[in-house]
């Protein structure tokens, strides 16, 4: 009695680890199952439908804890941020190299123009005006920032 019963429960967890199949209807709706209905033409895919245990002569890769996957994952995450925080600090140089750029483009077409120019004097807080004779040095320290911001 027990032989039968483990024989029984020996033939059916052979029939567990069968193959999936294609099957075909004649309409050509396309299922896929363990067992094809009738009338329906079946194709072996080769999918197991059960996982089977690693093939002799191939090294699988050891499972990973459940530890060690998560300092994996938190590993990521950092990566990813201090990519992120790198990305927006190059954006903020690239932004503020760009602002330094068109000021001093404006600056010098002034200069070019012979536009009045006025500075504050950081001593006395008052408004100096700058002269014809500075105008000249004033257009060469534009171009020299415009040749450093520009690129």
């Amino acid at each position: 009695m027990k032989a039968t019963i483990a024989l029984i429960m020996l033939l059916l967890s052979v029939a567990a680890h069968g193959q999936m199949l294609k099957c075909t209807g004649k309409d050509g709706k396309i299922e896929y199952a363990t067992q094809c209905p009738p009338g329906t033409r079946q194709e072996a895919i080769g999918i197991k439908s059960t996982p089977s245990s690693a093939p002799s002569g191939s090294s699988a890769a050891p499972q990973k804890s459940l530890a060690e996957q998560d300092a994996e994952f938190r590993k990521r995450l950092v990566e990813k941020e201090e990519a992120q925080a790198k990305g927006a600090k190059k954006t903020a140089e690239d932004d503020a190299r760009r602002r330094a750029c068109e000021q001093a483009r404006a600056y010098l077409k002034n200069l070019q123009a012979g536009n009045r120019v006025a500075k504050i004097d950081p001593k006395t807080g008052e408004r100096i005006y700058l002269e014809d004779a500075g105008y000249a040095t004033e257009i060469a320290a534009a171009q020299r920032s415009i040749d450093a911001n520009c690129k």
